[in-house]
C-alpha cells in the first residue's frame, strides 16, 4: 500500500524546501514502485508562488488519510493569515497521522500547533534563537542536520530537508532503497542527523565571511593548543571581543568552533585511512583517543572505529 505524503506549502515558501524532499521519494519510488503518492497542499489550493517567485501547482488542505506530513520552510512563516489555517489544520490532523515532519523554519508551524512541545527539533541556525524565544517549551538543538523524535522529524535549513527524506525513506524502505536514492540524486547516503549544520558556516568564515582566513589558519594549526587568547591575537582583536564577535558570526564559541574543526578533519582521516585511532587524535589536536571518541559519540552519535568499519563496507 503506498504511503501517501503530503508537502504542505504557502506564499514565500522555500523552493528547495519541497521540491528536494519531493525528488527523493520520487526517486525512491522508482525503484519500490508503489511505495509513495505525493501530495503538494497549501491553505487554498491553486497556484502558490514561493521566496523564489517559481511557484508550485497545489491542492486545497482536505481531510484524505495521509501517512505523513511535511510542512515547507521559508520566509512566509513570519506572517501569513494563512497560517492560522495551516496550523489548525496540523492540530487536526495530526492524531490521524503517522508521521510529522519539518524543513528549516517549517518547525514554527508545527510548534505553533502545539506539536513540538517537550519534544527536541531542530531549524535552521538562523532562526534558532528567535525560536527558542518563542516556544520555550520545545527542546530546541540548533546544531543538528535533523532530529527525531518519536514519530516527529525536523530538520535545519534547505538542503537539510534532503537529508530528512533520505532518512525517512530508509525508516521505511531500508538502507538500500535509500542510498539508491541517494546515488541518483548524486548526494552523500546520509549525513548523520547528529552532524553539525555550523559546519558550511565555519568553511565561510561565518555569515560575513570575517574568520574566513582564521579557519584556514585553524586548519594548519589542529595540533596545537588553540586558545581564545590565541586566537584572539591571530585575529588581531581582544579576547573579550574577539569570543563575542565570533560568536555572532559563526553561532558557536571559540573552543565549540576549533572541536568541530578538529573532529571533521579526524573524521576524514578516521574514514579515509588507516593509521591508527591514536595517531588520528594526535594529528587532530585531541590529547589522547579516548578525549577524541567522546567528541565522536557527541557529534556523530558514534565513535572512530564504527565509523571507519561503516566507511569501509
Amino acid at each position: 500500500m503506498s504511503r501517501r505524503i503530503a508537502v504542505v506549502i504557502f506564499p514565500g515558501f522555500q523552493l528547495l524546501d519541497a521540491a528536494g524532499p519531493i525528488a527523493a521519494f520520487e526517486i525512491a519510488e522508482r525503484y519500490v514502485p508503489g511505495a509513495y503518492e505525493l501530495w503538494v497542499l497549501s491553505a487554498e489550493g491553486g497556484e502558490v508562488e514561493s521566496s523564489s517567485g517559481v511557484s508550485l501547482a497545489s491542492d486545497a488542505l482536505d481531510e484524505r488519510p495521509y501517512d505523513t506530513i511535511m510542512i515547507a520552510g521559508g520566509d512566509g512563516t513570519r506572517s501569513l493569515p494563512e497560517l492560522r489555517r495551516i496550523v489548525a489544520w496540523l492540530r487536526r490532523r495530526a492524531p490521524s497521522v503517522r508521521r510529522l515532519a519539518s524543513i528549516c523554519s517549517g518547525a514554527y508551524l508545527l510548534a505553533e500547533a502545539g506539536l513540538l512541545d517537550g519534544r527536541r527539533a531542530t531549524t535552521h541556525w538562523g532562526r534558532s534563537d528567535d525560536f527558542a524565544r518563542r516556544y520555550p517549551k520545545v527542546r530546541l538543538d540548533a546544531d543538528r542536520i535533523y532530529v527525531r523524535d518519536g514519530e516527529v522529524w525536523s530538520s535545519a535549513g534547505i538542503t537539510a530537508g534532503i537529508d530528512l527524506a533520505l532518512a525517512l525513506i530508509e525508516d521505511d524502505l531500508g538502507a538500500g532503497p535509500a542510498r539508491r536514492t541517494a546515488q541518483q540524486l548524486v548526494v552523500h547516503q546520509r549525513r548523520p542527523g547528529g552532524q553539525s549544520q555550523f559546519s558550511a558556516l565555519l568553511d565561510s568564515g561565518g555569515v560575513n565571511g570575517r574568520f574566513a582566513e582564521l579557519m584556514d589558519w585553524i586548519r594548519e594549526h589542529l595540533e596545537e593548543p588553540l586558545t581564545v587568547e590565541r586566537l584572539a591575537g591571530q585575529a588581531a582583536m581582544s579576547p573579550r571581543n574577539f569570543a563575542r564577535a565570533f560568536r555572532a558570526e559563526t553561532g558557536m564559541t571559540p573552543a565549540k568552533a576549533v572541536e568541530r574543526l578538529r573532529l571533521e578533519a579526524a573524521r576524514a582521516r578516521v574514514e579515509g585511512g588507516r593509521e591508527p585511532i591514536e595517531r588520528v587524535a594526535e594529528a587532530s589536536g585531541f590529547s589522547d583517543p579516548e578525549r577524541m571518541r567522546r567528541a565522536f559519540l557527541r557529534a556523530y552519535g558514534q565513535p572512530p572505529q564504527a565509523l571507519r568499519r561503516a566507511a569501509r563496507t
